[in-house]
């Protein structure tokens, strides 16, 4: 019987050699940190579960279906992490689907995505400024983020000047779904006239299909061959912000403070 959980939940992936490498290390590093909870795996994206049920015979729950397991256990105190970056749609779907559930449980507590408060932004530019190369003349770093019409999209933009404050101005943010997208990384990029070079990151917890098609691509329209077109030499970094220990670290420490909370509020 498991009385205590964590429920690391994640929009999810169909590429399952990026989920070993990013969301699989961050369930152990939060599991390794909370010895005294079982660690169980939900996702949120619907369309992501259907995928891997049909083409790989994966089965893996929804958070209602893990709630649902987790309580007819009899878990009495369960913490619900995600790995979203920002307080947008997804996370917003996380707490409407867990909400229901609160009553089957003495104890119900949600981490913060990456992105919530002042702190979060500070500890992810100081997390990112240790992961870049030291600044040099004439290269850019650019970031894809996967954006979206939430409000919550205004979190790209206040990085972006977390991360020129902090003396990185060679880094310049964009998003596949929202804004700033592409046109305006471009424009950036052209403020910046000595830029030559651009390295290309994804700003995502998995380096799945925005990363391997629409960031690093052959196709004409991907990030990559646009940027080519234009006469910048590029280079592609396709590791996800799960694969780094530093950031990863971050999603712990917002699983043990949620624990706490719930801890105190007993």
């Amino acid at each position: 019987m498991a009385e205590k959980a964590v429920l690391v939940v994640s929009f999810g992936t169909t590429h399952l050699d990026t989920l070993e490498k990013t969301i699989q290390p961050i369930e152990w590093d939060i599991a390794g940190q909370m010895p005294g909870r079982v660690q169980r795996r939900a996702f949120t994206s619907g369309m992501i579960l259907r995928r891997l049920a049909e083409r790989e015979g994966l089965r893996i729950d929804d958070v209602p279906q893990a709630l649902e397991r987790l309580a007819a256990e009899g878990c009495a105190d369960v913490v619900l992490q995600p790995t979203h970056i920002m307080n947008g749609d997804e996370f917003d779907k996380l707490c409407t689907q867990a909400e229901p559930y609160r009553g089957r449980f003495r104890r119900m507590s949600f981490g913060r995505p990456l992105l919530t408060t002042l702190e979060d932004y500070r500890d992810l530019t100081a997390a990112l400024m240790d992961l870049l190369p030291e600044a040099e003349e004439g290269t850019a770093h650019v970031f894809m983020g996967h954006g979206t019409e939430h409000y919550a999209n205004a979190a790209y933009c206040q990085l972006e000047y977390m991360l020129h404050d902090q003396g990185r101005t060679d880094a310049v943010l964009g998003t596949v779904e929202g804004y700033p997208g592409l046109e305006e990384v471009f424009h950036r990029l052209g403020e910046r006239r000595m830029v030559k070079k651009v390295v290309l990151h994804p700003l995502m917890v998995v380096a799945g299909d925005h990363a391997k098609n629409d960031l690093a691509g052959d196709e004409p329209e991907s990030w990559r061959s646009r940027l080519l077109a234009r006469g910048y030499q590029v280079d592609c970094e396709q590791k996800g912000l799960g694969e780094y220990p530093q950031i990863r670290a971050l999603f712990v420490r917002h699983a043990l403070e949620a624990e706490e909370t719930c801890r105190v509020r007993a």
